[in-house]
């Protein structure tokens, strides 16, 4: 099992909020991973940035990040999940944010946690594994 990683840890951790390599420590034989999704968003970060030094800044982190953690492409097995858990929270009236889906529907189906600093939302999904960094 792995564990995977939400894009609001990394910003934190980039905005020196959280130290990510101590929260790793002691924990070097589970395999840590960022998704697709996550990948999209932290570059969402850089483009948005309008002073040049700050996209520099941020480019230079998301690539770092980039390149240290494996990346989780969708797979047709977390978008039967995605749909499923889309529908299900939905049906209850619970719905999540459609990228925080993706990343819950990529670790129901794989069998990997969730390292995240929005627990309120990420709890409301069946046979999720959250841990709250």
């Amino acid at each position: 099992m792995g564990v995977l990683i939400d894009s609001n840890v990394l910003i934190a951790a980039e905005r020196g909020l959280l130290d990510v390599a101590a929260k790793v420590k002691g924990r070097e034989g589970e395999e840590f991973f960022i998704s697709v999704i996550t990948a999209s968003e932290l570059l969402h970060g850089v483009w948005r940035a309008k002073d040049a030094k700050i996209r520099a800044r941020r480019a230079a982190f998301v690539e770092g990040v980039l390149e240290h953690f494996p990346i989780l492409p969708i797979e047709l097995a977390v978008a039967r999940t995605h749909a499923q858990l889309w529908a299900e929270l939905n049906a209850k009236g619970s719905p999540i944010g459609a990228h925080d889906l993706w990343l819950a529907a990529s670790c129901v189906a794989l069998g990997h946690g969730l390292i995240t600093r929005n627990v309120r939302e990420f709890k409301r999904v069946p046979g999720l594994k959250v841990e709250a960094w």
